[in-house]
């Protein structure tokens, strides 16, 4: 039987993935983004609410969101794989409504893994609602030397 997600440990921790953003990707700073959790495979993260992610009329800005969608699949493919080389091939986003102000949670999910990764992702008020924004996502995973 294959293993799950549930039954695999996640190959890096909150802390070492927040060092590594620290160390290897400071610009993921500039959001302020709070990795929540990170299991093998799945990972989710937290928008918080500020005044600088919001565009006019109060609702989240759409690249905010991808920012988060982004950085919530990269947790979730080091979790999954341990590689923090992995890099993105492709997304696509749909927003399906206006997020209004408010922290904004993103659940990622990879869906296979290999030389190529692939998941989705859904963004989801802090406060509770219903989805704002869904994405999906390639990534390429070097292979390590």
């Amino acid at each position: 039987m294959k293993p799950t997600s549930q039954d695999t440990p996640a190959r890096i921790t909150v802390a070492d993935f927040n060092q590594l953003l620290a160390d290897q990707h400071p610009f993921a700073s500039l959001l302020e983004i709070e990795i929540v959790a990170i299991g093998f495979g799945t990972a989710t993260l937290r928008l918080p609410e500020r005044s600088s992610h919001q565009r006019l009329g109060g609702i989240i800005a759409g690249p905010m969101l991808m920012g988060l969608a982004d950085l919530a699949l990269y947790a979730a493919i080091v979790g999954a794989t341990g590689n923090p080389q992995a890099v993105t091939a492709s997304l696509s986003i749909n927003f399906l409504r206006g997020t209004p102000a408010g922290g904004v949670l993103a659940h990622a999910t990879i869906l296979k893994t290999g030389r190529l990764a692939c998941g989705d992702v859904l963004l989801v008020p802090a406060a509770g609602g219903d989805p704002v924004a869904q994405a999906i996502s390639t990534w390429s995973l070097p292979r390590s030397a």
